[in-house]
Formats: structure tokens, sequence, C-alpha cells
């Protein structure tokens, strides 16, 4: 399994609408093929080093996720985020 986590800190002019539509667009993803389970949240801590909005994926494999990047229903997604955000990071790694 591999393990893809995504951490999203909004540009400050970005109002609660548009996150709540990036949540639920990110949402909406969970169908693709290769994820095993997707989950979203909004920070709830609000400390100086959180970000806003948080994403897990667990995909099968490597594979699934190179498949996933390149996914025409993720790429708008991802757009929408880059637009959106001052800030993104991820990390993936593989578990067990």
């Amino acid at each position: 399994m591999l393990v893809h986590i995504v951490s999203f800190k909004y540009k400050p002019a970005v109002d609660e609408a548009v996150r709540t539509q990036h949540r639920e667009r990110l949402r909406a993803l969970k169908g693709i093929d290769g994820i095993v389970d997707l989950k979203v949240g909004e920070d709830l801590v609000r400390s100086s080093r959180s970000y806003d909005t948080g994403l897990v994926i667990l995909f099968a494999d490597r594979a699934a996720l190179e498949s996933y990047q390149k996914n025409p229903r993720h790429i708008p997604v991802a757009q929408f985020g880059v637009t959106n955000c001052e800030s993104i990071v991820a990390v993936d790694f593989e578990s067990a």
C-alpha cells in the first residue's frame, strides 16, 4: 500500500465557501481506480504551523498513485487547489 498525504494552506482572501467547495471536490475523487481509501478534513487546531485542509489517500500501489496524478478527474481538482492555495505540501510512503 502507498499512503499519499497532502496539506493545503489557502490564500488569506479565499473564503469559507471556496474552502468547502475544494474539500467537496477532493472527496469526489474517492471513486478513482486504485484508491483504497480517501479522507479529507478541515484543520481543527488552527495553530501557527497548521494547514487548513488535509487529504489522506491510501493507494493499492505506486502505479495507482501515478495513474491518479494523470487522471482527468484529478487534474482540475489539483488546479483548483493550486489556484486557491499559498502552499501545498505532500508526502508519499509505503505502508504495510
